[in-house]
């Protein structure tokens, strides 16, 4: 028998970068939040042994390297199951994109494997463990929605749902390397000692004015942690106090909710180093801004990025404007955590 689950994106609403950890890893603060758009995974068990990935798209790795991999071997032990499990991965999600499409990927994959051997990983805190220890960004799929994430990002809290805001995601034709958006990241702040004195030099955009050479000068890893921990908190506590939600926002109440989180400055920290490298990257935020959005971010390292509409209108004719335009942008929205349980399953 096979399974089909539908496997959901997300997007970062800020993100801040803290202090290199001896594992490697850096300290990370983060506001996880689901969209509509997603990839299809279907996975089957059959007679044998081992695992096999399928899937057109050519960036798709189909070898161990695969979070699909990884995770249903992990849960093929756990529950101490025999077979050889098919994974078929449909990508609608870009490849390297900044929208978890890998780690949603995985998730999705072992949620399908228990339907198809008809078998029930351990509790929650289990499944939670044998996420983490496949990826950073792996736990937030479990629980879906509005979600803290905190350590490397696989520490993960669920949050008050946002309304099911509007967006418009952009993918540009460029993809962004995480670990090496990490590594430029570590060299413009002087952590990387290959690089700690060298003075940086920004590419030029021939859109923002002439190529400057300066060192970026960032604050301490703790002090940026906190300056977003207070911007979040006086997000979410100003966003929902006294404020149930019960149903769709009215469009007074949604602009008013998304220009909270302006007032807040939460933003990105990847955009510090990503921006100088992929000027393109700029300039499709100024693009959704000038669209319409309320709010613009570089979802992760990147390269999609994403604005917040005031109404499902608006978002659509801000993806129609921006596809005018030559980007690729599609409309959708943001997925409540009830939202995400039931149509992960295609309900």
């Amino acid at each position: 028998m096979s399974v089909k689950v539908r496997s959901f994106a997300k997007i970062n609403l800020g993100l801040r970068i803290g202090a290199k950890r001896a594992d490697g890893f850096h300290e990370l603060l983060t506001v996880y939040q689901t969209i509509g758009l997603h990839d299809v995974i279907r996975v089957s068990v059959e007679r044998g042994s081992g695992v096999e990935i399928r899937c057109e798209d050519p960036r798709v790795p189909k070898d161990e390297s695969n979070t699909c991999h990884q995770i249903v071997r992990k849960a093929m032990a756990m529950l101490r199951a025999k077979g050889k499990v098919v994974i078929e991965v449909e990508k609608r999600l870009p490849v390297q994109g900044g929208l978890g499409g890998a780690s949603s990927n995985a998730v999705a994959a072992m949620l399908a494997l228990e339907r198809a051997l008809k078998k029930s990983l351990p509790p929650a805190a289990d499944r939670l463990e044998i996420a983490a220890d496949v990826g950073s960004d792996l736990p937030l799929f479990l629980i879906g929605g509005t979600v803290l994430g905190v350590g490397r990002g696989e520490q993960v809290y669920p949050l008050q749902d946002l309304p099911a805001f509007h967006c418009v995601i952009v993918t540009p034709e460029v993809g962004v390397s995480t670990p090496k958006a990490f590594a430029e990241w570590d060299r413009r702040s002087g952590t990387d000692p290959c690089g700690a004195d060298t003075p940086v030099r920004a590419r030029s955009d021939r859109r923002s004015g002439p190529t400057q050479v300066s060192k970026l000068t960032l604050d301490s890893a703790s002090d940026r942690m906190v300056e977003l921990g207070r911007g979040l908190s006086a997000w979410l506590s100003g966003t929902f106090l006294g404020q149930a939600y019960s149903g769709a926002p009215r469009r007074g109440r949604a602009e008013n909710l998304l220009l909270a989180l302006v007032r807040t400055g939460i933003q990105n920290d990847f955009e510090q180093v990503v921006f100088p490298e992929y000027p393109e990257l700029r300039e499709v935020k100024r693009a959704l801004l000038r669209a319409g959005a309320k709010y613009a971010s570089l979802s992760g390292s990147g390269s999609t990025l994403y604005g917040l509409f005031a109404s499902r209108a608006e978002a659509v004719r801000g993806a129609k404007r921006l596809t005018e335009q030559g980007w690729t942008a599609q409309a959708t929205a943001l997925l409540t955590r009830p939202q995400y349980s039931r149509r992960i399953f295609g309900r």
